[in-house]
């Protein structure tokens, strides 16, 4: 068993028993890992009690609450906030395990560069590389943004940036992606919706379109060969479903105020 330090761990799951045991051995050496669930159906409960991690059944509210209600019951100073799908190489523990034993870290927070797979292959294009998140903190200094989608952690003091980095390998069957995208989507057109958000199915059409020509050609996606071509493609759906919703929630909203009238 490596050794512990005194670093909680943040994650957030549902139905991620496939990611789970990798993702816990890349964190053991933290002594603390929190696991807020939201109703796995698989055996992501069992695998994380297994292992020791403390885990919570929580009601889904949004990514950003999500991830805050497991920042809430770490006990520890620093907090790093990751997801199933990510991974600590050996290079980046070494170098967290300083920051955290060092009694003279000065700094609030730590961002790390993230290397994104896709089916197999290292993404370097369309701006997922270098691709910089801030995810180790003080958690007395720190908290995430409310945001139901696209949340980040802010930190109320400078945050300094290291060389290192944390895998990140994302769903890569079609299937998966697509349910992300109908996830992603919806609660993207509902944060639109929430702020006064406007748009049209051919708005909608028109972004996607744009979305597409951006990544592909604009930021080098076709430099990443067949998994650049698919992941310009799935960000265009994304962005058409996204705006379509909205549009939609918009007739609803106008349809259910003239029945009112």
């Amino acid at each position: 068993m490596p050794e512990k330090i005194p670093l909680s761990v943040a994650l957030i799951t549902k139905n991620e028993g496939e990611n789970l045991r990798e993702f816990l051995k890349s964190v053991e050496f933290a002594s603390q890992i929190v696991v807020v669930d939201s109703g796995s159906t698989d055996d992501t409960v069992h695998v994380a009690s297994q292992f020791g991690c403390d885990v919570f059944i929580e009601p889904w509210r949004g990514f950003g609450p999500q991830k805050q209600s497991a920042i809430d019951k770490c006990r520890f100073p620093w907090v790093l906030v990751l997801d199933a799908d990510e991974r600590i190489p050996a290079e980046t523990a070494s170098v967290i395990k300083k920051i955290v034993l060092n009694p003279s870290t000065t700094a609030a927070g730590y961002s790390f560069l993230r290397k994104n797979y896709f089916q197999g292959r290292w993404i370097k294009q369309m701006g997922w590389w270098p691709d910089r998140i801030l995810r180790l903190f003080r958690k007395e200094l720190g908290h995430m943004t409310s945001s139901t989608v696209h949340e980040s952690i802010v930190v109320d003091r400078p945050v300094e940036a290291l060389d290192v980095h944390i895998e990140h390998y994302p769903a890569g069957q079609l299937s998966k992606i697509l349910m992300k995208i109908d996830q992603y989507s919806t609660l993207g057109a509902q944060e639109a919706y929430a702020q006064g958000e406007k748009t049209s199915i051919w708005s909608a059409a028109f972004r996607a379109k744009v979305t597409f020509l951006q990544n592909y050609f604009v930021r080098f996606g076709f430099l990443d060969g067949v998994q650049g071509f698919t992941l310009a493609i799935t960000d265009a759906v994304n962005k058409f479903f996204k705006y379509a919703k909205l549009n939609e929630l918009n007739r609803q909203n106008k349809s259910t105020h003239y029945r009112k009238k």
